[in-house]
């Protein structure tokens, strides 16, 4: 048999190198494009975000290492920190910076234990400037502890962890290129409201609450429907086996503060009442007693408001308000609603006597609740059609609610029950008018006078003043009042004036075109930009001429038509706007420390055809 010569032998062995390199170099450059790729997009945060700086999404991925990432760059600008588990979002970054004279980011991180919290506090005191640390020991921090998962979207930052940089950057640098093509492909459908893939506040490092602080909120068995898991509450059995080791998490973190000049706050957040039952009373006692040997904490836990599942999404999620009650308890302030039993400073020395009423707490969600009918009316004429009554109609109903001692409120005054918890009249009613008809002046103010009722009215800030004809056009319109009639109206403390959009409620017919606004909904083909765009500047435009015209702030808007969604209330809230009305039927219902509960407001629409025996219904 022929054996290879030598020179066939060096031109195969040479080709093998060849293919061999060529192999190893287009894996190498693979390897970089890869890492390339996945560093200038960036899904986690780590590598500065070069291209999106979208530091939203990173902390949605991962918070405890895109927090850290972020406050490399921009921790000069704080110098308070608020961490721990999720519901530590919930506490305000406003209110935290008002009672501390500080500026506070939120280091909040998805299902933490104090093992985390721990770490990410040594570091934070060791490398930052800290005025002040807020730390919340959740009721769950005794039942587990063990620090991050490994995977990518929990594990701690290597500066935190200590993790080798190497490691720690090589795998996200080499992670599946499909977690950049998703923050490419989100980048494109991003919008104003929160969505699953954005869901923080970058300046804040709180959860973007836009969309939830916009819902309305008001009959509990409405919430319930929203909300179903309060109506068939999970049980669950939870064992505080690491009592010792989150105690023993706390005490080096207030060595460390101490050490560092810092002030320490340590809370403990609500709870939804029945999830209380998950613990057992023995080992909840054990645990708050040892912790408060180490630092007395304010406890938030359990109370009268854990009873109302409104103030929360679950178990451990509450609303910002309840945040913003639990601070205003701890710094004393007054000008805040707070139910009396909100918020204990626990000590050694009331530890157990405090968990002792945990599973005590009694009481009617009801008792913080107010049901107010607002009757909804427009315009007044000796000929009607549907919404338009006569006066004696009018002046009948008027004269039946002052027979039946009623008292008409404003929403000055239902604002004030829901944010400073003053009183309403206990039979109360509120009397609107939508669009601003000069009969309204003419007919509905001097009766309203005359039984020392009180109304408001909402108008369209392009129709103030017009009596022959529809803005520019030479269609005719029903005359509406003028800002001097007005000021008259309000000036006597019988009427309010606030906005139904300055041109927001047109009349199809009479517009030009077919894309004509009917109600303040965004139109089809308008971006969202533009939409928010033209909503700030209807309702800017609407306020100022209100506030010029009759002297008095404008802090509610009726939504023409009734329509609204989560942007549009959105949009009004970012505007100041305190309260908003709809058209569903029903009485408003009120929440003491929820001004969600004063968002799309339901009333009653008088017409020709409601009867005595309707309206007596109503407002009964």
């Amino acid at each position: 048999m022929k054996q290879p010569s030598k020179k066939g032998f060096e031109k195969n062995k040479n080709s093998a190198r060849r293919w061999c390199f060529a192999f190893l170099g287009t894996l190498l450059f693979f390897l970089a494009a890869l890492c390339l790729f996945n560093g200038l997009v960036d899904p986690f945060g780590l590598f500065g975000d070069p291209i999106f700086h979208w530091y939203s999404y990173n902390e949605t991925n991962n918070p405890r290492a895109a927090k850290i990432a972020y406050l490399e760059e921009h921790h000069q600008e704080y110098d308070s920190y608020i961490i721990g588990p999720s519901s530590t979002s919930s506490f305000p970054k406003e209110a935290l910076d008002r009672y501390f004279d500080g500026s506070f980011y939120n280091l909040f991180m998805y299902g933490t234990d104090l093992s985390d919290v721990e770490q990410t506090c040594l570091y934070i005191l060791e490398n930052y400037e800290v005025k002040n640390l807020v730390v919340n020991v959740f009721i769950a921090s005794g039942s587990r502890y063990g620090g991050a998962n490994d995977d990518l979207n929990n594990t701690l930052h290597e500066k935190v962890s200590g993790e080798n940089p190497l490691l720690f950057y090589g795998k996200y640098l080499t992670v599946d290129p499909r977690y950049s093509l998703e923050k490419i492909k989100a980048f494109q459908t991003d919008s104003y409201l929160p969505q699953a893939f954005d869901v923080f506040c970058e300046a804040s490092g709180a959860y973007d609450k836009t969309g939830r602080d916009a819902e309305p909120i008001g009959a509990m068995e409405d919430y319930l429907e929203a909300y179903p898991v309060f109506a068939d509450y999970p049980q669950e059995v939870r064992k505080m086996e690491h009592i010792e080791e989150a105690v023993e998490s706390v005490r080096k973190i207030q060595e460390k503060c101490r050490e560092k000049g810092a002030r320490l706050l340590v809370v403990s957040a609500p709870s939804y009442y029945e999830s209380l039952f998950w613990y057992e009373k023995e080992e909840v006692a054990k645990f708050y007693l040892e912790l408060a040997k180490v630092a007395p904490f304010w406890d938030f836990t359990a109370s009268s408001l854990s009873l109302d599942p409104r103030f929360f999404y679950d178990e451990t999620h509450f609303r910002n308000a309840a945040g913003d009650m639990a601070l205003a308890r701890i710094f004393g302030d007054e000008s805040v609603y707070v139910p009396e039993d909100f918020g204990v400073l626990v000590t050694p020395e009331n530890a157990e006597s405090h968990v002792e009423k945990f599973w005590e707490i009694s009481g009617d969600s009801s008792e913080g609740t107010a049901q107010v009918p607002i009757l909804l009316y427009h315009h007044i004429a000796e000929e009607t059609n549907g919404s338009t009554i006569t006066p004696r109609q009018f002046e009948e109903e008027i004269r039946l609610l002052w027979e039946q001692g009623y008292e008409t409120v404003t929403f000055d005054q239902m604002i004030a029950y829901v944010k400073d918890g003053k009183a309403l009249p206990e039979k109360a009613v509120c009397i609107t008018f939508d669009d601003g008809y000069r009969s309204n002046y003419e007919y509905a103010y001097p009766i309203l006078k005359k039984y020392g009722m009180k109304a408001t009215i909402f108008v369209i800030g392009a129709s103030v003043g017009s009596t022959e004809y529809y803005k520019d056009t030479d269609y005719p319109i029903t005359p509406h009042f003028n800002f001097e009639e007005a000021k008259e109206m309000v000036d006597s403390g019988v009427i309010s004036i606030q906005s139904h959009t300055y041109d927001m409620h047109q009349y199809g017919p009479y517009e030009q075109g077919e894309n004509f606004r009917g109600n303040i909904l965004r139109l089809e083909g308008e971006s969202e930009q533009e939409y928010i765009e033209t909503l700030t500047a209807d309702f800017t435009r609407s306020k100022t001429e209100i506030e010029e015209g009759v002297g008095k702030e404008v802090r509610v808007l009726s939504y023409p038509g009734g329509s609204y969604d989560l942007l549009s209330q959105a949009v009004l809230n970012s505007l100041g706007v305190e309260a908003t009305l709809s058209i569903r039927e029903g009485k408003a219902v009120l929440v003491k420390g929820l001004p969600q509960s004063l968002y799309a407001m339901k009333r009653f629409y008088v017409t020709t055809e409601t009867s005595e025996e309707q309206f007596l219904n109503w407002i009964s």
